[in-house]
């Protein structure tokens, strides 16, 4: 659609599939979460991307003919650069895509720890309202084992950094991520910490390990087993189970899920609870992905 050179590969979420995609970084600073294998080529070493460089395309990208009215900036670390690299962004799209009304990016905790509330709310006014930021749990002990470099606490210090700065979250927690040795405290730990975030957005993904699981395993030091299905779904209930959000919007429909789960927690929960319990004791009677159907 627009003519940008981009490195490969590129991801996004799915929810921003109709977004002008502006690659402002290459690959991920921090690269190091075992379970992620999104940036792990040579290709993907992590790398700013001269301001420079960025206004040329977002100028190749405001004379395409279709105006974008969305943005997201790419890669998984785009929240890492400087307030004054973002801020000078921010600018050039407002001078050169006047049209664009939302920009958004995805964002480990780690990165609002040199940004004062202050400086988020400068960017959210020069139109950054919503990230996407990847807890994956709230149970500091699977942090530790998938080598995360993030707390519960340092993750809700950063929710609540966002919050009060008026930019909406959107959180990923991984169904399935310690195993089932550590199921239920990560199911647990991770609804107490939304509990104490309330996101704008919650989503579910299973995790998965499409190039082995050899690396994600051995932090575990032999004591990781993947969820069956059923155990899947026990977490899943475990986690809706502990949540008391008020008007967060849930997701568990990634193509990773085998249950498809839409609505709005609180005032969904016994509904999505009662589909889950379905998925749990009647498997043939709730419409599942198959195997084949389910990925990245």
């Amino acid at each position: 659609m627009y003519p940008l050179k981009y490195i490969e590969p590129v991801f996004r979420p799915p929810s921003e599939w109709k977004s002008l995609i502006l690659q402002v970084t290459n690959g991920c600073s921090w690269n190091k979460c075992t379970f992620c294998e999104m940036y792990t080529t040579q290709a993907k070493r992590f790398k700013a991307k001269k301001l420079a460089d960025i206004e040329q395309e977002i100028i190749t990208a405001a004379q395409s003919p279709l105006a974008p009215h969305r943005i997201f900036l790419a890669d998984g670390d785009a929240m890492m650069l400087p307030f004054r690299q973002l801020k000078s962004i921010l600018l050039l799209i407002r001078e050169y895509l006047p049209s664009v009304t939302r920009v958004s990016s995805y964002c480990l905790p780690r990165n609002l720890g040199n940004k004062t509330v202050e400086q988020l709310k400068e960017l959210q006014s020069l139109g950054l309202t919503l990230v996407y930021v990847g807890c994956e749990s709230g149970d500091d002990q699977v942090l530790d084992l998938i080598e995360k470099g993030e707390t519960f606490e340092s993750s809700l210090t950063a929710l609540n950094k966002l919050k009060a700065a008026n930019i909406k979250s959107s959180v990923m927690i991984l169904n399935g991520l310690g195993g089932t040795h550590y199921s239920a405290q990560h199911a647990i730990q991770s609804a107490k910490l939304m509990n104490a975030a309330q996101p704008n957005y919650l989503s579910t993904l299973v995790v998965s390990f499409p190039l082995g699981i050899e690396r994600f395993a051995a932090g575990f030091k032999g004591n990781f087993k993947m969820l069956d299905q059923h155990q899947l779904f026990e977490e899943m209930h475990l986690l809706l189970s502990h949540l008391d959000l008020e008007k967060t919007i849930f997701r568990s429909d990634h193509a990773s899920n085998y249950l498809v789960l839409k609505g709005i927690l609180g005032k969904d929960k016994a509904l999505m609870l009662s589909q889950v319990e379905q998925a749990m004791t009647k498997p043939n009677t709730v419409p599942l992905r198959q195997e084949w159907q389910r990925g990245l």
